[in-house]
């Protein structure tokens, strides 16, 4: 395919984003600018821009645009806040990130694919994001407070150390649930323990491996 169809396919993604709901006039600007099919293998660039989640290997998946889009929105970015992302993955929300924010520090357990998505990203010209190989349930708190945290991947409950971690007032965005059944939710952050969860609707992904997430079996 050549980078004109690519281009094209781009443009039509984000004209569908547009009429599924999406707002937020700078998410879609970069979701129109990133060319989201250099994050999957050859051999499925084809779909890169169809509405559903893609496979990247070692059972890890692209979520599809909508949901990326959809997550990103409610993280509420500006460019100058501090957001951590758990799961980088393909990389391909990290740079979403990277576009919408001031500064993003993104945690993979899995190297091969944060290697992959660190040269990506600098290929890009990307000079705001720092990555970290290890259990993202953890966060990482040299870096906290931070406005936005967004999971990549299911939570069975929210991991204490991400909200620890958040600015009152910011923003936790995550799939939870179980291996089956999940539900995306918002959570802002208050005083003490006065959170706000809000429910955004059914969804599915790959488990959050980690201490404060799903035991480790292995790259499930």
């Amino acid at each position: 395919m050549q980078p004109h169809e690519y281009e094209f396919l781009r443009h039509k993604m984000v004209e569908r984003l547009e009429k599924e709901g999406i707002r937020d006039q700078r998410l879609l600007e970069a979701m129109r600018t990133i060319r989201r099919h250099i994050f999957v293998d050859e051999a499925v660039r084809g779909q890169a821009y169809e509405d559903h989640a893609v496979p990247i290997g070692l059972q890890q998946t692209i979520s599809q645009p909508f949901v990326v889009a959809r997550m990103t929105e409610l993280l509420e970015l500006r460019p100058d806040h501090r957001v951590m992302e758990v799961g980088t993955g393909s990389g391909y929300q990290t740079a979403i990130l990277a576009f919408l924010a001031g500064e993003v520090y993104s945690i993979e357990r899995i190297s091969s694919l944060m290697e992959i998505a660190e040269r990506l990203l600098a290929n890009l010209g990307f000079s705001n994001v720092r990555f970290r190989l290890g259990d993202g349930t953890c966060g990482w708190p040299e870096h906290a407070p931070y406005d936005g945290v967004l999971l990549t991947a299911a939570a069975p409950r929210v991991p204490e150390p991400l909200l620890k971690q958040l600015r009152v007032g910011g923003r936790l965005v995550l799939p939870l649930g179980d291996e089956e059944h999940q539900r995306l939710k918002r959570l802002i952050k208050g005083e003490g323990r006065e959170h706000r969860m809000e429910d955004h609707g059914g969804c599915v992904f790959v488990k959050l491996v980690g201490k404060y997430g799903f035991q480790d079996r292995g790259h499930d």
